[in-house]
C-alpha cells in the first residue's frame, strides 16, 4: 500500500489510486456531508442536512468514477464544507460560513481567531498536504475537481447543466468547451453558475496555477447526477471528453497507469 492510500489525520481526507501514473489528479472538495459530533450538526436544522448547502450531492460518486476510468489519483474531503471549505483560503470569510444560501449555520457564528486557527489546522491543512502530496507524486500533474450545483438557488432556476470553469488559465477548460457538443447534449457553459468572481478557484489557484499545471473546475448541476446510473454516464461522459481533450493538448500518457 502507497503511503497515501489512507485516510490522513483524523480522517478528515483520503486519498484513492494513489499509486497511477495518469498525469490527471481528481479532487473533489465537497465529497461528504459528515459533521463531527462534537460539532453537534453546527446547529443546522435536522432537514437540511443533506442539503446541498452541506456538501454536493453526487460529486463523489462522479469522482470515483472518474478516477477509476482513467485510473487517476484521486483527493477527497471527508468533512462537509460547513465545517471547512477547503475549496477556500483560511483568510476566506466562507471558509467556515455563517449562512449557505437560506441555511443558517449557528455553530459558524461567532468563532474567535483560535477556533478558526483549529479548524484550519484540523481540517483544511491535512487536505492540503494530502492533494500537495498526491500532485507532488504525479508527472506533469493535470488537476480536476468535481463538483455539483443545486438547479434552483436563491428561487431561481438555473438553465446551465454543467460548467467548465478556470480563473486565468484556460487552457484545459478551452478545449472542453470547444469538444463539449461531441461528447454531451448537456448545456455547457463558461465560468456558470460561479466564476472566479465568487472566489470558487482556491484548489486551481493554489495547487495548479503557482505551478503552471493544466487545470478545470467542473461543475454538474445534481439533479442530473442523483442515481448509480446518471453518475456512471456523467463519469463515463467526463472521462472520454477529458481524455480528448488531453489529446488534443498532447499531454503525454493522459490516461495511461497500470494499476
Amino acid at each position: 500500500m502507497n503511503h497515501l492510500e489512507h485516510t490522513h489525520k483524523n480522517d478528515v481526507v483520503t486519498v484513492l489510486n494513489a499509486e497511477c501514473r495518469s498525469p490527471v489528479v481528481v479532487v473533489c472538495e465537497h465529497a461528504s456531508c459528515f459533521i463531527p459530533p462534537a460539532l453537534n450538526d453546527l446547529g443546522v436544522s435536522v432537514d437540511s442536512l443533506q442539503s446541498h448547502a452541506v456538501w454536493d450531492p453526487g460529486a463523489l460518486a462522479v469522482a470515483k468514477g472518474l478516477s477509476d476510468r482513467l485510473n487517476a489519483k484521486l483527493v477527497a474531503s471527508r468533512v462537509s464544507r460547513l465545517v471547512y471549505d477547503c475549496n477556500r483560503p483560511p483568510s476566506a470569510p466562507d471558509a467556515m460560513p455563517h449562512q449557505s444560501e437560506a441555511i443558517k449555520v449557528p455553530g459558524n457564528i461567532g468563532l474567535t481567531a483560535a477556533q478558526r486557527q483549529d479548524r484550519v489546522d484540523e481540517f483544511y491543512e491535512p487536505f492540503r498536504t494530502a492533494l500537495a502530496e498526491a500532485i507532488a507524486a504525479t508527472s506533469t500533474p493535470v488537476i480536476v475537481t468535481i463538483h455539483s450545483f443545486t438547479p434552483t438557488y436563491h428561487g431561481k432556476k438555473r438553465s446551465v447543466e454543467i460548467g467548465v470553469l478556470h480563473d486565468t488559465d484556460a487552457r484545459l477548460a478551452d478545449v472542453m468547451l470547444e469538444t463539449a457538443s461531441q461528447f454531451t447534449r448537456a448545456l455547457v457553459l463558461r465560468n456558470d453558475p460561479y466564476g472566479p468572481e465568487h472566489g470558487v478557484t482556491h484548489t486551481l489557484k493554489e495547487h495548479a496555477l503557482a505551478n503552471g499545471y493544466l487545470n478545470v473546475m467542473l461543475e454538474v448541476r445534481n439533479d442530473l447526477i442523483q442515481d448509480t446510473q446518471q453518475q456512471d454516464d456523467m463519469a463515463d461522459c467526463i472521462a472520454n471528453w477529458l481524455e480528448d481533450a488531453l489529446g488534443r493538448l498532447s499531454v503525454e500518457g493522459a490516461v495511461i497507469c497500470q494499476v
